[in-house]
């Protein structure tokens, strides 16, 4: 044992969004039951390779009495994660926060199949029309200069995925967030969206969902976070289907 330096995170501020795994080396990070956790001491040098990739800003070098770096407990390691790849555990990037495979029994997941046919040699190219990045609503600081008298457009992940004009008829000319209410802390969507709206003089709020239940944590969390902020921004909120179709159009 020594006192040296070593990570700390603390678990009130992590969200689990794992940026700062792959900016350790050592594999001495990982996302256990949903919150970034130092695996072993022995893994951690101390060097703060992992700074400054935490949105949260969950992470931090402290000193306390820790077991010594051991570079060679971290080459096994290494190796070991290595053989590991393929296996569902939560060092895959595809595993959720909780560290497995996200297979719930939600409605909303209900696996169909549309059977459209996708026109070959498509001559139409449609451009991006995206204005900024990043775009994850964990990621995007409150006060973006992007965000500034903006129409802000407040995008479930899933959305531009079902609709397939998604760039021309709604991202045009907007800035935006992308979210999940169902995968990620919708109590977290709804403090950073308050703090987009205080801080920025918004013209509108755009919100667009999915049809499935889940969903509507993306329109509660922008009429909350419009009402803490005590904006009178009007929030419009657009239903697309899974098909692709505009389902409804109101307002909060």
């Amino acid at each position: 044992m020594a006192f040296r330096k070593i990570v700390h995170i603390d678990e009130e501020k992590c969200n689990g969004c794992g940026l700062c795994i792959p900016n350790c080396a050592e594999g001495a990070l990982q996302i256990v039951d949903g919150k970034a956790k130092l695996v072993k001491d022995i893994y951690c040098d101390g060097l703060g390779a992992c700074l400054g990739h935490c949105p949260m800003d969950a992470i931090q070098i402290i000193e306390r009495d820790a077991e010594d770096f051991d570079e060679k407990a971290v080459e096994e390691h290494l190796n070991n994660q290595k053989k590991d790849e393929g296996c569902g555990c939560s060092n895959h990037p595809e595993a959720n926060n909780s560290g497995h495979l996200h297979q719930g029994g939600c409605p909303g997941s209900r696996i169909r199949q549309f059977g459209k046919n996708v026109e070959e040699n498509n001559p139409v190219k449609i451009s991006s029309k995206l204005r900024q990045w990043p775009v994850q609503l964990s990621l995007v600081p409150h006060n973006a200069p992007y965000f500034k008298n903006a129409d802000l457009l407040i995008t479930a992940d899933c959305v531009p995925f079902a609709y397939g004009n998604y760039h021309n008829d709604f991202l045009k000319d907007k800035a935006v967030v992308v979210g999940c209410p169902k995968l990620d802390d919708a109590d977290y969507y709804t403090r950073k969206l308050e703090d987009i709206i205080k801080t920025n003089d918004l013209e509108s709020i755009t919100v667009l969902k999915m049809e499935v239940p889940c969903c509507s944590g993306m329109s509660q969390a922008a009429k909350i976070a419009r009402d803490r902020a005590g904006s009178d921004v009007p929030v419009k909120v657009v239903t697309i289907g899974i098909e692709g179709d505009i389902i409804k159009r109101e307002y909060l």
